[in-house]
């Protein structure tokens, strides 16, 4: 999400909505080989227009691609940052209540705690990412090593 709100930076502001688009695109394949063929694709249909945004997305492009090293059944819930910026959310109205901590290592104790918390919750309750298929993909791995 945010690699493609960057993307607008190395934009002209009247430029084709198009090339973000099938930028976006992207992420929808199958496994990184077919992520990184369309790109390749992308790369040389867009460079004329868009230098400078084509050498940014082939200089950063690759840090994006680490999701598909993970079960198909989770990038749609790692495309986004929601859970990541729903705890900032959380952690924000919970210090905003104290507002003047007697000291850093006061605050740091909060945020702690509340991280902990979290992460209890998210080991108990409804499961954003179920962890099964990653297990099963390593067993499969790790039965083709051996």
């Amino acid at each position: 999400m945010h690699f493609l709100r960057n993307a607008r930076d190395y934009l002209p502001r009247k430029a084709d909505d198009d090339c973000l688009t099938e930028l976006r695109w992207l992420y929808d394949r199958r496994d990184l080989e077919e992520a990184r063929r369309d790109l390749a694709k992308w790369l040389e249909r867009w460079q004329p227009r868009y230098a400078k945004l084509c050498e940014w997305v082939e200089r950063a492009i690759e840090e994006t691609f680490t999701f598909y090293r993970l079960p198909r059944a989770h990038h749609k819930h790692l495309k986004s940052t929601n859970l990541l910026e729903r705890l900032n959310e959380e952690l924000k109205r919970r210090t905003h209540v104290i507002r003047i901590f007697p000291n850093e290592a006061s605050c740091l104790r909060l945020v702690r705690a509340l991280a902990v918390e979290q992460h209890e919750e998210w080991l108990e309750g409804a499961r954003y990412l179920d962890m099964e298929p990653l297990r099963e993909e390593r067993k499969v791995k790790l039965a083709l090593a051996a």
